[in-house]
C-alpha cells in the first residue's frame, strides 16, 4: 500500500465509543440552548414587571415584537412575579451563587492563562457544569486560589465579595424566593460583575 493510498482511507464504521462521546457533546449544547430559551422566558417574564416596554423587550433580546407581545399576553393572564429585589446584599443560595459565578467570571477574563476557574466558569457557559453542592464547592476552591495567586493585583473589593459569598454560603439564612433560581442567579452574575467593574 503506498503513503497516497493509506492517506485516503478512511474508518469503516464509527465505534460505539466514538458516536457516544459525539452525541454527549451534541446533547449538551441542546441541552444548554433550551436551558437558555427557558431562562430567557423568565427573563421576559422579570422585564415585564420591572414595566419595561414591549419594544425595548424585544430590541433587547432579538426577538420580534410579536412574539415578545404573545409572551407578555400570557404573563399578565398569570399571577404575577413578585416584586425582585436587586440589593447585592441576598442571602438566598441561588443568588449567592450567581455571585460567585460573577466574581469568578472577572477573575477568568482578567487572566485567561492562569486563572484556575477559567476553565469551570467555560463549562458553566457551555452548560457542562451545574450549580451542584459538589460544583459550588469546586467553583469556590478554585476561585480562592486564584484570590490568593493574585492578590497583589486584584482589587480588595473582590476578596472581600468573596468573604461575603461564602460565609453566605457556609452558614445558610435559610432565605428563600418565589423566582426560579435560575433568574436569580443570572440576576446576581450581572449585578456582581457591574459592582466589581464598577470598583475597579
Amino acid at each position: 500500500m503506498t503513503g497516497e493510498e493509506g492517506a485516503r482511507r478512511i474508518p469503516e464504521s464509527l465505534t460505539e465509543e466514538q458516536a457516544g462521546r459525539m452525541l454527549a457533546e451534541m446533547n449538551e449544547v441542546i441541552r444548554a440552548g433550551e436551558e437558555m430559551r427557558r431562562l430567557r422566558t423568565e427573563m421576559i417574564k422579570v422585564f415585564t414587571g420591572l414595566g419595561w416596554t414591549q419594544d425595548k423587550i424585544a430590541q433587547l433580546t432579538a426577538m420580534s415584537q410579536p412574539a415578545v407581545s404573545k409572551q407578555v399576553a400570557k404573563y399578565k393572564a398569570e399571577d404575577p412575579l413578585p416584586p425582585i429585589g436587586l440589593s447585592l446584599d441576598q442571602g438566598d443560595a441561588p443568588w449567592l451563587e450567581g455571585r460567585l459565578w460573577g466574581l469568578a467570571e472577572e477573575i477568568a477574563e482578567a487572566y485567561p492563562d492562569t486563572a484556575r476557574c477559567a476553565r469551570h466558569v467555560d463549562a458553566i457557559a457551555r452548560g457542562k457544569k451545574r450549580f451542584t453542592p459538589r460544583d459550588v464547592d469546586e467553583l469556590r476552591r478554585l476561585v480562592e486560589e486564584d484570590l490568593r495567586l493574585h492578590r497583589e493585583d486584584l482589587p480588595g473589593g473582590y476578596r472581600e465579595a468573596y468573604d461575603a459569598i461564602s460565609r453566605g454560603l457556609d452558614v445558610p439564612s435559610g432565605a428563600t424566593a418565589d423566582t426560579p433560581a435560575s433568574v436569580r442567579r443570572t440576576l446576581a452574575h450581572r449585578i456582581q460583575r457591574d459592582r466589581l467593574g464598577d470598583g475597579a
